[in-house]
């Protein structure tokens, strides 16, 4: 039966049959992107709403999502297109957009400020074909391509989009293979691979939603940015402390509503313990 190499995963999938993220399917047999040029979500956004605070701040991006996930987040934001029952019914109701029209909508709104094109919302890894062929067609625009992603994918299929990815956003979600593995049903060391090489190729920004109860304490914080600190990302690269990380404050949604609000207070001490690692450490949702 055919495998999928996208993720630690290795779905094997029958024909016309899909994968643990919803998407990735088997047609003659060949696993293939079910989602590829399907959009859900288009929108002119500023870059720091990635959040992308050090890449070209005071610019906008266009904005495109899909459907699909490969973890399990119980508080994901954007759960009705990524792994929710309602996402799972978008792929035969979602507009198709070429890479070549989506290119060309780049290009239009340059006049706006627009730089490039920003692959988020759900998941771009699982259709990584769709980004691989779209940003070929920005580059050669002259204009940029960013990633949001949850870096839960192998090595060699972000070796495949590196040489046309500009910048990217990816979630840091915590620091214990619990959280990770019982939590997100995902796995810490293939993101922590990920972004290792991740800060080699393009400018990179982690994520951290600070959850109650969960990934909240001191010591964590200071496990993540020591880590972080220690990456490298070679001549004319960043060092790890130049390496942003925006901690982000959580709110009950979706399956996890068995708790309040992260406290602020508790994300500004978070983000103190960062800054002593950590040159640029920013603070969301406050």
């Amino acid at each position: 039966m055919p495998r999928c190499e996208v993720c630690f995963r290795h779905c094997e999938i029958s024909e016309g049959g899909r994968g643990f993220c919803g998407v990735r399917t088997c047609r003659n047999g060949k696993v293939e992107a079910a989602n590829y040029g399907r959009v859900t979500s288009l929108a002119l956004d500023p870059i720091e709403k990635k959040p992308l605070s050090r890449f070209y701040p005071g610019s906008r991006i266009l904005s495109v999502g899909s459907c699909g996930c490969n973890l399990r987040c119980p508080f994901c934001q954007n759960y009705e297109i990524s792994w929710s029952d309602q996402a799972m019914k978008l792929l035969d109701k979602a507009e198709y957009i070429s890479p070549e029209e989506l290119a060309a909508t780049a290009e239009y709104y340059r006049r706006k400020g627009n730089i490039g094109v920003a692959f988020t919302y759900n998941e771009p890894l699982i259709g990584y074909e769709y980004v691989l062929d779209t940003a070929r067609l920005v580059h050669e625009k002259g204009m940029k391509t960013v990633l949001v992603t949850n870096g839960t994918a192998e090595l060699a299929i972000l070796e495949k989009l590196a040489p046309y990815v500009d910048a990217m956003n990816i979630d840091l979600k915590g620091f214990t293979d619990r959280y990770y593995s019982e939590v997100l049903k995902g796995d810490r060391r293939m993101v922590m691979d990920f972004i290792t090489r991740a800060v080699q190729i393009c400018h990179v920004e982690l994520t951290t939603l600070i959850i109650p109860g969960e990934n909240d304490s001191e010591e964590e914080m200071e496990l993540i940015s020591s880590w972080v600190a220690g990456l490298d990302g070679g001549p004319g690269r960043q060092t790890g402390r130049e390496i942003p990380l925006h901690i982000s404050r959580f709110f009950p949604r979706f399956h996890m509503t068995d708790r309040g609000p992260t406290d602020v207070g508790e994300i500004y001490r978070l983000a103190d313990a960062a800054r002593r690692n950590l040159a640029y450490v920013y603070t969301g949702n406050c």
